[in-house]
This record gives C-alpha cells, structure tokens and sequence, in this order.
C-alpha cells in the first residue's frame, strides 16, 4: 500500500425523508434563532415553506434572500451581506443547489455566520470547503475550512420534483467529483471507497430517475451517492476536469451542470494514457461498459438523454481557441500533462458533441 494522508472534515449530515422537520432542532444545536433564508427566485415559494416548520420551534426567521445566482457573483454577494447586516440574522440556512449554497457560503465564511444547507440538487457544494466567486466575468476559487457548512439535512423529498434532465446533469456533475478524487494527487484508499460507491450508486439509479422520477428508492440512492461524491470533493484536489469546466462555465456563462456532464468524459479519455489502473476501476462500477471506462460514461450519457456538445448552450466553435488559451494559462497539477494540442481538440469536441475517444 502507497503511503497517504486523510482529514476528515467535520460537517454534519442528515438523512431521511421528511428529516426537513429536524431544522429547528439543528438549527437550536447551534444555539441560534435568528436564520436568514437563501434560495434562488425560483425556489422562493419553497423556502417560504419552511417558515411554519420554524415558528411552530419558536424559531421566527430573520428574513428571506431570494436572489442567488450561478457562479456565485460577488455584487450578488454584496447585497446579500447588506441585507443580513440589516436583518440582524445570526445564521444562514441555504436552500436549493450549488448557486444558493456557494451564496450561504460566500456569506458564511465573510461574516463568520453558522451555516445550514438543505440541498434540493446533487451538486455537492455543500460538503466541501471550497467557494467559486465571480466577478467581472473571472471565476475564482478558494478552499478554507471555515467554508465548509456545518450541518447539511438531506430530505430527499426535496429531489422529488427535480426535473428529469437536470437530475441527470446534477448527478453526472457528482460523479466528475468522485472521477477526479480516483487519480488525485492526494488520493487515499477512504475517498477511493467513496468515490467508486458513489459512481456505482448514482450510475444506477440516475437512468431509473430519467425514466420513472418519482421512485423514491432511486431517488434516496442517488443522494446517497451524491453525498459520498461531494465528501471526495471536498477532500482531495481536482484536476483537469475541474479546471476546464471553471474556464469555460466563468468565460462563457456556461450553465454548470451540463458543462460538467459534457465535458466529463472527455476529460478522462484526454488522461487515460497515465491512469489505467483507475480506469480499470472505474469500469467496474460503469453499467454496460465492457471494462471499458470511456465506454461506460458514453452508455450512461446515452441513457440520460443529456445534451452532449456545449454549442447547443450558446458556445461558439470560435471560442474554443480562446478556452484553450485560458486553460493552459493557469499551470495546476494533472495526471498527464497539459499540452495545448490535444486540449484544444479535447475542448472542440466537447463543443460539437462527439462521443469521447481515447485517442489524443
């Protein structure tokens, strides 16, 4: 066995259906009364719906946020802090997918205010201790820590809505967190364990969801593996895969889920050359890929019904240079290393749609 390092990190988690009803007890575990609420506009009224399960506690919000936004921008930011300064809140409570928890977040770790996430997606944001920011079109990303939200109440009636194409993008997005964590440079056999049981147990049940979205059995596995996914984010380092979607989801406001689910195979065919025992892992817990890893993610897409080439979200094929350009502008650690040839054909076809091939 290689030698290896593993930090826990020390977030909260619970489960169960209905489990919704345990926020005041989470939220007095805390010694705290006052909650700010954080949605997007569109999960207004949902949230709303959580202000009676808090006054009946003697909980009375301190107000509601309803303005959160992909990629998180910093003048969102701004204003949200205003309003909590305002309200005089004495925690967050974020509701929704990764734009309201990077929001609850961005809040968070500026204020030093106690935050609860109750994710609706299977994004992941809410395990880790990592931010992505944008301002003035640049997306950043910083990992602290203090970051990382305190208790996280997964009630998977909240998924029972999620429309049947983004829980496809939500849930491939969860998998790119446990692909890269398989070949991370600070990789140890805990996040391996979690990363090939969180792709095995969302692998499963996102074509089932795809098909009958109401299963409660395939919804409850696919939070399952979304949490184990998000715990391998939140622990070890990304590599290409991440930095690509960063680059072209900042520079192109590419909407997050589905770039991570178009680029994702993609990017593991441009590193296959340097990883085959994971590749080899990764197969077996790949329905229908034949030991083959490319393969399996090219089934699973297939399955899903997901959009495949990122021209279909409004990128032009002339900015495929330019997201090249950036890519290769910022140096970071990967399997194989970055050359701009192969990156830029790598990019090229995630923007046509082409099925992934190792063969660059």
């Amino acid at each position: 066995m290689q030698p290896f390092e593993y930090t826990a990190n020390p977030g909260r988690a619970v489960f169960g259906s209905g489990s919704i009803k345990k926020l005041p007890e989470e939220i007095k575990r805390l010694d705290k009364f006052k909650p700010l609420l954080l949605s997007t506009p569109q999960q207004e009224e949902q949230v709303r719906a959580l202000e009676p399960i808090l006054k009946d506690a003697s909980i009375t919000p301190a107000g509601l946020f309803s303005e959160a936004t992909m990629h998180t921008p910093t003048h969102i930011t701004d204003k949200a802090l205003k309003y909590t300064k305002e309200c005089g809140a004495d925690c967050v409570v974020s509701f929704g997918g990764g734009s309201t928890i990077g929001l609850g977040k961005a809040i968070s770790i500026r204020t030093g205010l106690e935050h609860v996430c109750i994710p609706t997606t299977y994004a992941g944001s809410e395990m880790t201790p990592i931010l992505g920011e944008t301002a003035e079109g640049k997306k950043t990303t910083r990992s602290d820590p203090k970051i990382l939200p305190g208790t996280v109440i997964y009630d998977v009636d909240f998924t029972m809505t999620l429309p049947e194409a983004l829980s496809a993008t939500s849930g491939v997005n969860a998998i790119a967190h446990a692909v890269e964590a398989l070949y991370a440079r600070a990789n140890n056999p805990i996040m391996t364990l979690f990363a090939l049981e969180g792709t095995k147990a969302l692998a499963e049940a996102l074509p089932i969801i795809v098909n009958h979205p109401h299963d409660t059995d395939a919804r409850s596995k696919a939070q399952y593996g979304a949490w184990l996914c998000a715990m391998c984010l939140g622990s070890v380092g990304m590599a290409l895969h991440h930095k690509l979607c960063h680059t072209l989801g900042g520079s192109f406001n590419l909407p997050h889920a589905e770039t991570h689910t178009i680029v994702l195979p993609h990017a593991i065919a441009y590193n296959a050359p340097k990883i085959p025992e994971v590749m080899k892992q990764l197969a077996g817990v790949l329905p229908g890929s034949d030991g083959d890893a490319i393969r399996g993610l090219n089934v699973l897409l297939a399955k899903l019904k997901v959009k495949r080439g990122l021209k279909e979200f409004g990128m032009k094929e002339e900015d495929v240079d330019k997201a090249a350009e950036i890519a290769v502008s910022n140096p970071y650690w990967n399997p194989r290393e970055i050359e701009k040839g192969p990156l830029r054909e790598t990019i090229r076809r995630c923007w046509a749609g082409e099925d992934a091939k190792a063969d660059l």
